[in-house]
């Protein structure tokens, strides 16, 4: 063995792979799931593909947001039934809190599904969904309000908006409407 030629000899490379063949023809078969159909797709088939999986994107995550507000609606029952039914500082807080969040959620309906806005999303469900699970949320916060006694719904209540009852006298044997 000369020195400096190694292996290799006068012949180049032993282990050299030749990647310039440029044939067409091919004896090894496309592995299982290649379709050469789908090379040859044009490039509208693939944007109408790509636009219809973005709609369909849009349309899932439309669904997450309508239904978020039942994790925040079943956080705050739990919330008001720690708190008990005794009127101190913790349990007002928590019921204005419970009145707050579903009535400002309510004020940002548009800005909520503004992402998802698309010719092919229907949003009217997800928005619908969304508003039914605030106004239970608000409703949730009402009937607390009433179990803390905070609403004025028994008569007297509003017993210094009556009328004053009218005067009675006694005058002998009989009774006089004056």
């Amino acid at each position: 063995m000369e020195k400096g030629k190694g292996v290799m000899g006068s012949g180049g490379r032993r282990w050299g792979v030749d990647f310039s063949d440029n044939s067409t023809s091919r004896d090894i078969p496309d592995p299982p799931g290649f379709s050469r159909t789908s090379l040859d797709q044009d490039d509208s088939t693939l944007s109408r593909q790509k636009k219809d999986a973005e709609s369909n994107w849009k349309a899932q995550k439309a669904w997450e947001v309508a239904q978020a507000p039942m994790k925040n609606l079943l956080m705050m029952g739990f919330m008001m039934w720690m708190a008990g039914s005794t009127v101190h500082l913790f349990s007002i807080g928590i019921t204005f809190s419970a009145l707050w969040q579903p009535i400002s959620a309510l004020q940002s309906v548009g800005k909520m599904f503004e992402p998802y806005k698309d010719n092919k999303v229907e949003l009217l469900g997800p928005k619908l969904l969304f508003i039914a699970l605030n106004l239970g949320g608000l409703a949730l916060g009402i009937w607390k309000l009433n179990a803390l006694g905070l609403l004025p719904t028994h008569t007297s209540d509003w017993v210094s908006s009556l009328a004053p009852a009218q005067e009675v006298e006694f005058s002998g044997g009989g009774v006089n409407l004056g």
